[in-house]
């Protein structure tokens, strides 16, 4: 799993967004230049399968979807900041 998540740009920049209180896809799309609809849609669903973020439709007319950190998905956020901290201090020791 965690391969699949951090291999992936877009799965790691969709997580991003989140975390920044972006939850509607296409206001995803609009802040991630290059992403499509179609590739967005796959992260979602990903993320979703694997636990680290909810889904919430409301019904209402346009429909309207959000997306959420689950509170494994805050758990794995931890991971990929620490994995980011890792990152930056290599690149402070070069």
């Amino acid at each position: 799993m965690v391969e699949t998540i951090v291999g992936c740009k877009w799965s790691l920049a969709v997580l991003a967004q989140i975390r920044q209180g972006v939850v509607r896809p296409g206001a995803m799309e609009h802040a991630l230049p290059g992403l499509s609809t179609k590739v967005l849609n796959e992260r979602l669903r990903k993320l979703v399968r694997y636990g680290i973020l909810a889904r919430h439709a409301y019904p209402e007319v346009p429909p309207r979807v959000e997306y959420r950190l689950t509170p494994f998905g805050q758990k794995f956020s931890r991971l990929i900041d620490g994995v980011e901290q890792l990152q930056r201090e290599l690149e402070r020791d070069r």
